[in-house]
């Protein structure tokens, strides 16, 4: 026999979802009483399936390292690859005292059924069970947002900052790409369709920078004198 498909009714469905929008309450109101004890941080997005001996892990680590002892807090989202990096560069920053100066280690995980374990370099540790707040958490207060080689979840992440920055929906902040080779074809993508198709302006091409070089990075994220 063939089975039957059942749909839920929609009053159920109604009462779920908003039962799920008080619970994603929640994870946001849990997620700034983290942020709010620091002055500057910055957001590290990046694949989780990184190899720890790859180039782009260890510019990740150094790029957390370096920013945490100027004194912001790193956030990363808890799991292994590059966010084990961005957690682990910043953990050493800790460890040789940047937190006297604001840096931090913070991981902000979420919940899957199989996959996504917490780093052991996060110092200061939320785990969500929704990817809504998460996101929100993530991109909340961030005075850059740095995106080194990642898959759909980066790019998404990535979509969602240009869009809120493009809307005005979230502050202006230095938006950095990590590894020409690789962004490149999505910005000549931007470029020679979504431009010249009038989808977007020229200006908001300049709403990020693509570079190769840790150096620069950092003198972004300190020409940033904004914080929120």
């Amino acid at each position: 026999m063939t089975p039957q498909n059942t749909c839920i009714p929609r009053d159920v469905q109604l009462q779920a979802a908003m039962f799920r929008l008080g619970k994603m309450e929640d994870e946001i109101q849990s997620g700034y009483e983290i942020l709010r004890k620091y002055q500057k941080t910055i957001t590290i997005f990046g694949s989780a399936r990184t190899d720890p001996n790859s180039a782009y892990y260890h510019a990740a680590k150094e790029t957390a390292e370096r920013l945490a002892k100027l004194g912001y807090a790193i956030v990363s989202g808890g799991g292994h690859g590059i966010m084990g990096a961005a957690n682990e560069g910043a953990n050493k920053a800790v460890q040789e005292g940047a937190r006297a100066a604001g840096g931090e280690s913070i991981a902000f995980n979420i919940r899957l059924p199989h996959e996504q374990e917490v780093n052991k370099y996060a110092t200061e540790v939320f785990e969500f069970q929704h990817f809504a707040p998460r996101k929100i958490v993530m991109t909340m207060f961030a005075n850059a947002y740095i995106y080194f080689p990642g898959g759909f979840g980066t790019l998404d992440e990535l979509a969602e900052i240009l869009t809120l920055i493009q809307t005005e929906k979230a502050n202006r902040a230095p938006v950095i790409l990590f590894d020409t080779a690789f962004w490149s074809d999505l910005d000549a993508f931007f470029r020679n369709h979504m431009l010249a198709e009038g989808a977007i302006v020229e200006k908001d091409l300049d709403i990020y920078t693509i570079t190769d070089s840790v150096d620069e990075i950092i003198e972004l994220v300190q020409a940033n004198k904004t914080y929120c």
